[in-house]
């Protein structure tokens, strides 16, 4: 495998549900240490995407592939266990657990033997507490604190950086920043970032065009299921991917018929 080989890549994916064709033809593909940013309006089709890639759903046509070979996910665990983490919007944590709790959901470290095991608190809450720091939110020092009280930000940081700790080498992460504040999704941004700069190939969903020219370096846009551009950094400015998310139409040009509609409501 060449270090060029996509990590995560699909060729000519069809999702069709009975008669329903949900996504048509989507060819994508991610490298280590690069950002892919997918970008889409609501009903673009980005959540069938997801859920695609993720093994929830099989694709009806077309093929996936991790590092040149073809790979079938039969269900979500598949996927997780050849390293795809997905993050979805609010963190997937659980408010009334604490932080370490949180951190190892599922692969508690236990000490003692035999039926005498117990979960290792202080040992969780020291990883998690030293995981989260490392992705740079310092504020977070203590693990037994629980995850209702952290602000939306400090939960996806959370959730990545438990990925990241335990293997993740694809990280989508589902409108990370979508009901953040401008501070909380800074620190998100960093964060992917951070992810990046450790060798991991990231997919970042979402309909924020700021957000993704800040972290990405390849950008793809969904329309009604299909590819309708893919470009890299600088291709194109901030303008020019708004008017493909709103289908090609122009701003300038949506801005005169609202502008003629307000007319004649005046007339």
């Amino acid at each position: 495998m060449s270090e060029n080989t996509p990590v995560l890549e699909m060729r000519h994916v069809d999702k069709s549900f009975g008669p329903i064709d949900v996504l048509h033809g989507i060819s994508l593909k991610v490298r280590k240490g690069e950002v892919l940013c997918l970008l889409g309006d609501n009903g673009a089709g980005k959540s069938t995407l997801i859920k695609t890639l993720s093994g929830v759903h099989q694709p009806t046509r077309g093929e996936m592939l991790m590092d040149g070979t073809p790979v079938n996910f039969a269900r979500p665990k598949d996927a997780q266990e050849m390293g795809i983490a997905t993050v979805h919007q609010f963190g997937g944590t659980y408010p009334l657990m604490s932080i370490g709790r949180n951190f190892f959901a599922g692969h508690e470290p236990t000490k003692g033997f035999g039926p005498f095991k117990v979960f290792d608190r202080q040992r969780a809450n020291r990883i998690a507490v030293d995981e989260v720091q490392k992705m740079g939110i310092t504020r977070i020092t203590d693990g037994d604190r629980l995850v209702g009280g952290l602000s939306g930000g400090e939960r996806q940081s959370l959730a990545i950086a438990r990925a990241v700790y335990f293997g993740a080498r694809v990280l989508i992460l589902d409108e990370p920043t979508a009901a953040l504040g401008v501070k909380q999704a800074a620190h998100v941004l960093r964060i992917v970032n951070e992810a990046k700069r450790r060798g991991l190939a990231v997919i970042f969903i979402t309909h924020q065009v700021m957000h993704a020219m800040a972290v990405g370096d390849h950008f793809a846009v969904l329309i009604r299921g299909a590819i309708a551009a893919d470009f890299r950094k600088g291709e194109k400015s901030r303008e020019e991917i708004a008017d493909l998310m709103a289908g090609g139409e122009s701003m300038a040009d949506l801005e005169a018929n609202i502008d003629g509609q307000l007319e004649a409501q005046d007339a």
